[in-house]
């Protein structure tokens, strides 16, 4: 059986070898006064274009223009759109990363460990399904960019650690976060709507404990 986990600890040498995850964190971006007030602008305006428009529908000279920043500096910070949308989900997914550290439980640390993973299956789909367009273009920029965001590895490796005595936690770990990706959840949610994704996602951690009872 699996068993509890109350914090960023492991139940195998191979987890043991892994990076502790408060390592893992994203971390806040570090920059002169005036870069960090120039990316709040960019930010601001993002994120104000996206809600009112849609990601698809605004370019990288919409933003710079209501940003009042030129467009070479906007493109040198952020790359493409896709980067920018990446800048713009950091501060949503530290929210999440704090909250498993050493937010209340079930979510943070004290409650049993299949009781965490379905507690993050949960506040994940919270931060993802208000922001869909904008993980999806995170996610799918270039092929396997999912996979090297480094908040995946954050999710990865705290459903490894909860699914410690359960067998090949870090396979299950990734099959769990799977269907949780922006172009799955994108396409199922027309025919499935929400109350069925979070439930099937509820099901299959449950269902993930339960193999190794």
């Amino acid at each position: 059986m699996a068993q509890n986990v109350n914090g960023p600890q492991s139940g195998s040498a191979r987890a043991e070898a892994a990076p502790p995850l408060e390592l893992l964190r994203t971390p806040p971006p570090k920059e002169r006064a005036d870069a960090a007030r120039n990316r709040a602008a960019v930010l601001a305006a993002a994120g104000r274009l996206f809600a009112e428009h849609g990601v698809d529908a605004v370019s990288m000279d919409q933003v710079a223009t209501a940003a009042g920043v030129g467009k070479g500096t906007l493109f040198r910070r952020f790359g493409d759109k896709s980067g920018l949308a990446v800048a713009l989900l950091d501060a949503r997914e530290r929210e999440l990363q704090e909250g498993i550290l050493r937010g209340p439980a079930p979510l943070g640390p004290g409650a049993p460990a299949e009781e965490r993973a379905a507690a993050f299956v949960a506040a994940y789909l919270d931060y993802l399904l208000p922001h869909l367009a904008l993980v999806r273009m995170s996610e799918t920029a270039a092929p396997g960019a999912r996979y090297r965001i480094g908040a995946y590895r954050f999710w990865h490796r705290h459903l490894t650690v909860l699914l410690a005595g359960t067998p090949d936690p870090e396979h299950t770990a990734h099959a769990l976060l799977a269907p949780l990706a922006a172009e799955h959840v994108t396409a199922l949610l027309p025919e499935l709507g929400e109350r069925r994704l979070r439930e099937g996602a509820e099901r299959s951690v449950r269902a993930a404990f339960t193999a190794a009872d």
